[in-house]
């Protein structure tokens, strides 16, 4: 009698069924975890303080992260994020501080170094989008023309010196409260859902990812891909400008050497350990916002207990490796 064993395409199965539910799950787990860990042995982790000091964090990197997850899900990336966030973080005081413009009414200087910093970088985003649609270059090296060249003309703009000031009506956006909540985390919630509802219910959503799936089978069926790509960078650096104010209205001083450093590696790990396709074809804003958060938790728990902050980096390039790996096996499922 001749028997079939099917125990090794059963434990293949459940191998990936396993990896299916780390992918799908496992950055949800990875934050009750970290909560756990630092009820039990974090000093004071349930005060306000603490609490505050996590939240204002992390809102900048999900902001950055919201508009990086746009563009990776089209198959893309952008390097240049960190340094438009400089560019926006640049010109905003040199409006209100009336450097730029010949005019007097405060009120409207404060509005003014708001939209603009933004339309301007909203520009550069969509010279990176250029780059990439209209002479087929690379996404990684495109975008690496703005982040070198991006933080040299913040530095130029200013002499590369740093600008202090301060303004509270611009501050606000950084220091103020609605109902009691940190303004800047507001704001985090906002771009959050709005970019939540862009993916799900709108066209252009559904449109991102068709050209991050496939995007020969996308452009037969009559996407106009070169406009949606273009569109992702100038959302990218629409979040990156915002992002940019939030820093500098936090620090009451603008310094273009510093202002989004090291950004775009947090923001590419959040959109990673949230479970959106590095590859593209997929955008898990839900999943961003919690990788961020896994990100700045672990930072903090290590931080909190010692550990010096450059672990802090080695174990985020661990989570990294760690994210890819599950998407990897996740696909093969």
């Amino acid at each position: 009698m001749t028997t079939i064993d099917t125990s090794a395409p059963a434990g293949r199965a459940n191998r990936l069924n396993a990896a299916q539910l780390l992918s799908r799950y496992g950055t949800f787990a990875a934050f009750i975890v970290l909560l756990l860990f630092n009820l039990i042995v974090t000093p004071n982790f349930l005060s306000w303080q603490t609490l505050n000091v996590n939240l204002t964090q992390v809102a900048t990197i999900v902001i950055v992260a919201v508009g990086m997850t746009l563009v990776i899900a089209t198959g893309g990336i952008d390097l240049s994020v960190g340094s438009l966030m400089a560019i926006a973080g640049t010109a905003a005081p040199m409006i209100f501080m009336g450097q730029l413009l010949p005019i007097e009414n405060m009120g409207v200087l404060i509005i003014l170094s708001f939209v603009l910093p933004i339309l301007l970088v909203m520009a550069f985003g969509w010279f990176n989008g250029f780059l990439v649609t209209r002479f087929s270059i690379q996404p990684i090296v495109a975008t690496l023309v703005l982040f070198i060249a991006g933080r040299g003309l913040a530095q130029v703009a200013t002499n590369g010196n740093l600008q202090v000031f301060k303004n509270p009506d611009f501050q606000f956006i950084a220091m103020g409260r609605i109902a009691g909540v940190p303004a800047q985390v507001v704001v985090m919630i906002i771009v959050a859902i709005l970019a939540h509802c862009l993916i799900r219910y709108t066209v252009i959503g559904r449109q991102i990812i068709a050209v991050g799936g496939n995007e020969k089978a996308a452009r037969l069926t009559g996407i106009p891909v070169r406009r949606v790509k273009t569109f992702v960078y100038v959302i990218s650096g629409a979040t990156a400008g915002l992002a940019g104010l939030i820093v500098v209205a936090r620090n009451s001083a603008s310094d273009a050497n510093l202002v989004g450093l090291g950004m775009e590696l947090d923001a590419i790990a959040a959109v990673a350990v949230g479970g959106s396709l590095l590859t593209g074809g997929r955008a898990n804003i839900l999943g961003t916002v919690l990788g961020a958060f896994v990100i700045q938790l672990v930072r903090y728990t290590l931080l909190a207990n010692g550990v010096p902050d450059a672990a802090a980096l080695i174990v985020k390039a661990g989570l990294i490796i760690v994210a890819v790996f599950i998407q990897q096996r996740a696909d093969k499922a």
